[in-house]
């Protein structure tokens, strides 16, 4: 495989883990505004039912999901297989 290749394929892993990592990121402030301030978020979403359930959710998932990247991130720059694999 050129060097090329390998160079490309490893900024693009850098990229979508990164997107990956920011995603997570986002899903962690909306779900601390919503466990912090649900009536600010209810006056924008009209559903009630079940709100501080979705935001312990939306932090379980967003804190997974920006670790996944976080650790994506330094294996596309490190080369690391176990990490990737991860």
């Amino acid at each position: 495989v050129p060097m090329g290749v390998l160079s490309c394929m490893k900024y693009l892993m850098f990229i979508f883990n990164v997107l990956v990592f920011a995603g997570g990121t986002c899903l962690v402030g909306v779900g601390v505004w919503v466990a912090v301030d649900p009536a600010g978020f209810q006056d924008i979403v009209a559903a009630r039912a079940m709100l501080s359930a979705g935001a312990w959710l939306l932090l379980a998932v967003g804190i997974a999901l920006s670790l996944l990247g976080f650790l994506g991130c330094c294996g596309a720059l490190r080369r690391s297989r176990p990490l990737l694999l991860l």
